[in-house]
Order: structure tokens, then C-alpha cells, then sequence
């Protein structure tokens, strides 16, 4: 009797183990992530229109930084939106970069000359 249960402890405790988990996947390490190459960007406003959308979240959130990200790649997906310059320069100014805004600025008003705000942005340059 002894030996069976002996021999049934020692099958429960065998198959109580667990299985090795297999390893997780690592991020890439931080010298791999730097030998990317840059996204390319070609012509796409459905996605500058997706980026100024996330802009504008970030913006009201008052994360500028993020904001600017966010409003500087809708510029390179559509470099014709007037829309996305114009918040960039309204973020680089509330961030208090005025090199960066007035960039922007200059860009909105190079793109949308006759726009209704173009006298007011103009004082702000």
C-alpha cells in the first residue's frame, strides 16, 4: 500500500511541473532601432487627415510636443494642407518655439494666401 501511493505521489508531482514557457521576444536593442531606415512618405491625405485628427487629440490633452509630431507628419503625407501648417504653428507656439512657428506660419500663408485669418497671421509674423 505504501508503495502505491508513494508511486502516485511521485506521478502527481511529476506531472504538477509546469512546461518551460517559451522566452519571450526582446525589443530590438536601441543601437538596431537607430539603423532603420526613415519612412518614406509619399502622397496620402487620408492619412495626413488621420494625423491632424490625432494632432488636435494631443493638442486639447495640452501634450504640444506630441501635438507638433503629429501635425509635422500630416505635413509630410500631404505637403499641400494648409490646414496642417497652420496647427503646427498655432503648437509650436503654444511649445514656445517661434523659429518653428513662424515656419509654420510662413508655409500656411505660402499654401492659402487668401485664407480668412491670413491678416491675423500675418501680425503674428
Amino acid at each position: 500500500m505504501r508503495r502505491i501511493l508513494l508511486t502516485l505521489f511521485a506521478t502527481a508531482a511529476l506531472f504538477a511541473q509546469k512546461p518551460a514557457a517559451p522566452p519571450e521576444p526582446q525589443e530590438p536593442a536601441e543601437e538596431d532601432i537607430a539603423l532603420k531606415p526613415p519612412k518614406e512618405f509619399s502622397f496620402n491625405p487620408l492619412q495626413a487627415e488621420g494625423e491632424i485628427k490625432t494632432g488636435i487629440y494631443y493638442y486639447k490633452k495640452g501634450a504640444y510636443k506630441a501635438a507638433a509630431a503629429r501635425f509635422r507628419e500630416a505635413t509630410r503625407w500631404n505637403p499641400q494642407s494648409a490646414e496642417a501648417y497652420l496647427r503646427l504653428g498655432y503648437t509650436l507656439e503654444k511649445a514656445k518655439d517661434r523659429k518653428g512657428a513662424h515656419e509654420a506660419y510662413a508655409k500656411y500663408l505660402e499654401l492659402a494666401p487668401d485664407a480668412k485669418n491670413a491678416p491675423e497671421i500675418k501680425k503674428k509674423l
